[in-house]
């Protein structure tokens, strides 16, 4: 009898210490995920607040205009994408280690990298504008009106790049305030200048434009004031920072990364272009459903960031078995979220798409489409969780290889159709089928990630 009630007590106590690491658990999940949905919220509403002052002028071609250059900036800026991710999960996994000057070291080092890279961007602007302009395809008023948003955001490049390293500094430290308080200084002061630009000043696509810019370059600027703390610190690691060794390992490290996102960004690209073959009410009504898939994926990504940190500082301690149960929350929390969003859209497309645009034609094509989102949002937000998952580990490879995939054998083929019978509805057919390859690709190499024998 003794026996069994000292069993039963040690079993009682076993259970009283895994719950409470448990609630520990969802505790640092849920901080660091509801200050990272509200920071990464704010990107997609400002740009719903774009489009809305955009889709309320008389003329629908800023609109269409703006969605045309953005394809230009999203596939050039997103491209260095690994600026933040490979800080991120590198800066989460040196946090995990204990090496806190190796943290600092990563700041110089993708700080360096994100300057030299910006300025290349201003220096080739030029040819980066005409060459994305002859690859896409609008009518003349449309083109126009995208060459005036150009030539109003790029020269804020470096700020963009040099944004992308504070932000996957930050979040690799698991610093959420800091990283929400950057966007809301950033998107804010967007939706201000939007407002002065578009409405006071009625500079349309040019105004959009520039309100992005200068943004930019008052998020970085309060990014900087924040670091000031630092500076004898920076200083003093200064030497060996770039090393080529050093450099050409972060380099390799972000190789796949990179390729990864041009893969996507290309996707995008092919997406947006062909829309805009279908004509101009397409391209519209494409632009805003993108607008709202952007909402949800922001949301979720939100989620993402907080598996990139936890993932990246689990792996740097050796702690193995949580990365299951990581993976796990983020998806259930991420499903929900997104099957969420397009049923509200769903069940009310004229009160919501209505917010965005009052272009009869535009309203109408939405109501045809807006379907297509619940098969997106519900099974792509996993594959946003395993993104995140993977870029904490460092593990571009994996990435890479499922993007290409997934472009390669969803995407690709079901666009050709749709641009063949120019097809609308194929062309979503096509989005889909990428998500959901995406997504099947990812779980399948996730369990490798869970023994030791694989890390």
């Amino acid at each position: 009898m003794r026996s069994s009630v000292t069993g039963f007590v040690g079993d009682t106590l076993w259970v009283a210490v895994e719950l409470e690491s448990n609630s520990a658990f969802q505790r640092r999940f849920s901080r660091l995920a509801a200050t990272n949905v509200v920071a990464t919220l704010m990107v997609p509403l400002a740009g719903l607040i774009d489009v809305a002052f955009l889709g309320h002028l008389d003329d629908i071609r800023y609109l269409a205009g703006v969605a045309l250059a953005a394809v230009l900036f999203d596939t050039i800026f997103w491209l260095f994408g690994f600026l933040r991710m490979g800080t991120t999960g590198m800066t989460a996994q040196a946090k995990g280690r204990g090496d806190q000057d190796e943290v600092f070291r990563l700041f110089l080092r993708a700080g360096s990298l994100a300057i030299g890279l910006g300025v290349a961007i201003l220096l080739l602007q030029w040819p980066l504008r005409e060459a994305g302009f002859w690859l896409l395809q609008g009518t003349e008023v449309v083109e126009a009106a995208g060459r005036d948003y150009w030539e109003a955001r790029i020269w804020a490049a470096p700020f963009t790049l040099a944004g992308f390293v504070f932000l996957g500094w930050f979040l690799g430290q698991e610093r959420g305030g800091l990283v929400l308080l950057l966007s809301a200084v950033a998107n804010l002061t967007n939706v201000a200048l939007d407002y002065y630009f578009i409405v006071v000043e009625g500079k349309g696509a040019w105004g959009a434009g520039m309100a992005t810019a200068l943004s930019q370059v008052t998020m970085c600027g309060v990014a900087f004031v924040i670091t000031l703390k630092h500076v004898p610190r920076l200083w003093s690691l200064r030497h060996g920072v770039l090393a080529r060794d050093k450099m050409r390992s972060l380099l390799l490290i972000n190789r796949d990364l990179m390729l990864r996102t041009l893969a996507l960004l290309l996707t995008f690209a092919a997406f947006t272009n062909l829309g805009s073959i279908m004509g101009t009410t397409v391209l519209a009504a494409n632009a805003v459903l993108m607008k709202v898939q952007l909402l949800a994926s922001y949301v979720v990504d939100g989620l993402a960031y907080a598996t990139e940190a936890m993932a990246g500082v689990y792996f740097g301690q050796g702690r193995r078995s949580e990365l299951k149960r990581l993976v796990v929350l983020a998806s259930k929390w991420a499903v929900a979220v997104g099957t969420g969003v397009a049923i509200a859209f769903a069940v009310q497309p004229d009160v919501l798409y209505g917010l965005l645009t009052v272009h009869d034609e535009v309203l109408q094509r939405l109501r045809h489409d807006t379907l297509w989102l619940l098969p997106i949002l519900s099974v792509g937000s996993v594959a946003f969780i395993l993104d995140g998952y993977f870029i904490g580990l460092t593990r571009g490879g994996v990435l890479l290889r499922s993007m290409l995939i997934a472009s390669g054998l969803g995407f690709a083929p079901l666009a050709v159709a749709a641009w063949y019978w120019s097809s609308p509805q194929l062309l979503w057919a096509a989005m889909t089928a990428w998500m959901f390859i995406r997504t099947l690709t990812l779980m399948r190499e996730a369990p490798k990630t869970w023994s030791d024998s694989d890390l």
